[in-house]
């Protein structure tokens, strides 16, 4: 029994043993997983305190290119990138739009207006001296107006109607673009008011080149010269001078023309400035004397076709046609280069005629250059219209004249080959010889002298029926009190 109980025990021992062994093992446990490293975000760097924090960017408008030059930091530079695209200026003058002229003008601005997307209004018309001055007293004045007179001009500068350009033209850009002389006719009261555009050249004596150097006359380089060559003409048999005043209701400018001329070669700048401003009586022996250096030779006979009883009635316009006869009824004449319109169809400069300088009467007083022409000044103060007024300073804003011809451009600027015209190349190149320039003094006076009493009484006494004294005297009474 007892062998039986411990087989039984020993059974279910190893019955436990197999049990244990045929269960399958518990799982191990697994790791914990690990949560990844925290990453320490970079900390943003802190501008230092002086310096700006960085902004974004900005692409500026180019330029438009253009053949014109640009003042540096100027209305025009900024026009030039679009800026004031879509404005308009207008500007007023003495000219109508659909005349050569108003054309010419047109011609002129065309670059200006597609390079700046800025419209150039042209509203001229051959009232605007009355009309302008209605339209300024009115609060209505143009923008710009371009004055052929700067009488009228300093009148609305003393006004205070006029920008002066020194608010918006740097005076160096200025003498860039001109002479020094040219910025004398823009000053009013020591202020600079406006800019010049164009000019006609007065000084000029017109002959017939081909039968001139035939005969083996020469250019006379002084006024004593000019009376010696004049006299050896007459001898020759012929008629030296072709001269004619007769214009109409404007009669008499032509012989106001020489008056100027000799008043600017026998007496000082200072003169011609006192009696253009009505400080310089007529009467006075400075300007008697200047009309007297003339009458010796429109006086005598010998020298001028037709004799002095036809210079009133000969038409100024017909008076040079002498020039192209052949023989020459007369060899010489003085007038300002617009005069080659009236010269005959077919005729050729440098072949048929040329000109030469009127020479000095006294050399104390240089060579001297009488001229007309436009300026121009701003009456309302726009960015556009600063820009407009820039252009006008550049040889290019008178394109339409250089290429068709009739005016010199008043900018030193000025190359050969913007010119159409030898012709007016050649007298923009004697005219940057000068000494001086004066602006034509009738222009500048006064109207019911300068395009009244002067013409009228300067007449008279050509025409034999008034003396000097009378006439002279006459002048000084008409001038304007106020």
């Amino acid at each position: 029994m007892k062998k039986t109980l411990l087989t039984l025990l020993a059974l279910v021992l190893v019955m436990s043993m197999v049990a244990v062994a045929c269960t399958p093992a518990a799982p191990a446990e697994e790791p914990a997983a690990e949560e990844p490293a925290a990453v320490e975000e970079p900390m943003e760097e802190e501008a230092p305190a002086d310096e700006a924090p960085a902004t974004e960017e900005v692409m500026e408008e180019p330029m438009a290119e253009v053949d014109f030059a640009v003042m540096p930091g100027g209305a025009l530079e900024e026009a030039l990138k679009g800026t004031y695209a879509g404005t308009t200026v207008t500007v007023d003058g003495a000219f109508e739009g659909n005349d050569p002229d108003g054309v010419k003008f047109d011609e002129s601005v065309k670059a200006f207006e597609e390079a700046t997307g800025i419209d150039v209004n042209y509203i001229g018309n051959k009232e605007f001296e009355g009309s302008i001055a209605i339209r300024v007293d009115a609060g209505d004045a143009p923008d710009i107006v371009d004055f052929p007179q700067p009488g009228l001009f300093a009148n609305f500068a003393r006004e205070g109607k006029i920008v002066p350009v020194s608010e918006y033209l740097d005076s160096d850009w200025l003498d860039q673009q001109y002479a020094s002389g040219w910025r004398e006719f823009n000053t009013v009261d020591g202020t600079e008011y406006g800019v010049m555009m164009r000019f006609s050249g007065k000084s000029l004596v017109w002959y017939p080149k081909a039968q001139w150097d035939a005969a083996g006359y020469e250019i006379p380089q002084t006024w004593d010269e000019l009376m010696a060559l004049t006299q050896q003409i007459a001898d020759d048999g012929d008629t030296a001078w072709c001269i004619g005043i007769e214009s109409g209701a404007a009669t008499g400018w032509a012989a106001t023309d020489w008056t100027e001329e000799m008043m600017l070669r026998t007496t000082s700048l200072e003169n011609y400035d006192a009696w253009v401003a009505g400080e310089l009586p007529f009467d006075s022996p400075e300007v008697k004397n200047a009309v007297e250096t003339w009458s010796n030779l429109w006086f005598n006979d010998d020298y001028v076709l037709g004799g002095r009883n036809s210079i009133v009635s000969t038409s100024f316009g017909d008076s040079p046609a002498g020039l192209f006869t052949d023989p020459p009824q007369c060899w010489m004449h003085k007038q300002a280069n617009f005069i080659t319109s009236f010269f005959p169809e077919g005729v050729e400069y440098g072949t048929d005629y040329d000109f030469f300088y009127l020479p000095p009467v006294d050399e104390a007083y240089g060579k001297p250059f009488l001229v007309a022409g436009d300026l121009v000044a701003m009456f309302n103060d726009r960015p556009e219209v600063r820009a407009l007024m820039e252009y006008f300073t550049t040889p290019q804003s008178v394109s339409g004249w250089l290429e068709g011809g009739g005016a010199i451009a008043a900018q030193k600027t000025a190359t050969q080959d913007m010119y159409g015209s030898d012709l007016d190349w050649a007298v923009s190149q004697l005219v940057a010889q000068a000494t001086a320039f004066r602006f034509d003094g009738s222009d500048l006076m006064p109207g019911e002298v300068g395009a009244g009493s002067f013409w009228e009484h300067i007449t008279s006494y050509v025409a034999g029926s008034e003396d000097l004294d009378t006439s002279m005297q006459a002048i000084d009474a008409s001038w304007p009190t106020e």
